[in-house]
């Protein structure tokens, strides 16, 4: 069963690795020139220094320069990211869809499991085979994606849990991997043709992540809450530590929201509400502060391991009721 395996996927194989290969031509060098940039314009004393507070404004708005040089430089760069969003998917539709749904569709599992294989053993060959070649492919993608960006999200120009950025990063590319495939192997247990099989991991893959990543995922942890005053303020709170923000608002001492989705700061030394015209467009009154619900940075890595345990586990399920599924197929 190892070999017929190896033979029925070989090809499938060499064009997934030859695809990390491409991969990692595009990741190693830029990320190794993003490292040198950074080291180069002195961001990494610059980053310690703006979180602690500790620069003087001289100081301060050079790193500023600094760190606006470097994301300009490699801005572009977030775009091509982008595209690495749907390797778990392109994985699930071409190693897990096809695992049953080609062989029922072109006829030759009634030869297979003639041949003294039972449909259990052979199931679990395969399944076993796929989902250990493909958690390794994950591992690496997830891995090195999350060095390639390490720089960029340092410098504030990407935050960990944006949408998209956080689903191609870490380990939860290896749960999306393993849930792609699952669904696949899953759908090719009940509609017995390679497309149709497609179609359903496609459009039951995008739906849960769209549907995890809006509803569940900002209520894995209870939320914090900050508040700054608007008198006094150097800007929003939340970018160098990489905390996710989830809502801000600007609000007056007696609570009542000023505005929405909106911050007001007034550096030291400029006036304020109730004497300048600093937030006076909002009606702000004196002792206006800033507010916002946020998940911290630190939280990142536990995110991570939650979501990829909710994808782990949806994957075993389908794999368990795909398994049983192919006892029954005619």
């Amino acid at each position: 069963m190892i070999w017929l395996t190896w033979r029925q996927h070989r090809k499938q194989a060499l064009y997934t690795l030859a695809g990390l290969l491409a991969l990692a031509a595009m990741i190693v060098p830029t990320g190794l020139a993003m490292r040198d940039t950074y080291a180069d314009k002195g961001l990494p004393a610059c980053f310690e220094g703006l979180k602690g507070g500790s620069l003087a404004p001289e100081a301060s708005i050079t790193c500023m320069r600094a760190l606006d040089a470097f994301n300009d430089q490699y801005a572009s760069l977030t775009f091509a990211g982008v595209l690495l969003l749907v390797l778990p998917l392109l994985v699930g539709l071409f190693w897990g869809a096809p695992l049953v749904a080609r062989e029922t569709e072109q006829g030759t599992h009634r030869l297979v499991w003639t041949q003294g294989v039972s449909r259990r053993h052979w199931a679990l060959v395969k399944v076993g085979a796929v989902g250990g070649f493909t958690l390794a492919v994950a591992t690496v993608y997830g891995l090195g994606t999350t060095w390639w960006m390490e720089p960029l999200t340092q410098t504030g120009l990407l935050s960990r849990f944006e949408s998209g950025l956080f689903d191609m990063q870490g380990i939860a590319p290896i749960g999306y991997t393993l849930f792609a495939v699952a669904l696949g192997v899953f759908a090719g247990t009940v509609w017995h043709k390679v497309l149709p099989a497609m179609g359903v991991a496609l459009a039951g893959f995008a739906g849960l992540r769209i549907a995890l990543t809006l509803l569940v995922r900002p209520r894995y942890m209870p939320a914090k809450v900050r508040t700054y005053p608007v008198e006094g303020s150097t800007g929003e709170r939340g970018n160098l530590t990489g905390d996710w923000v989830l809502a801000k608002q600007v609000r007056n001492p007696d609570g009542t929201v000023a505005a929405t989705n909106a911050e007001v700061a007034c550096p030291p030394g400029v006036s304020g509400p109730g004497g300048s015209p600093c937030g006076s467009g909002l009606g702000l009154q004196a002792g206006a502060y800033n507010w916002q619900q946020y998940q911290p940075g630190d939280r990142f890595w536990l995110f991570q391991s939650i979501e990829t345990g909710i994808f782990v586990a949806l994957a075993v399920v389908l794999l368990y009721l795909a398994i049983r599924r192919v006892r029954r197929i005619a």
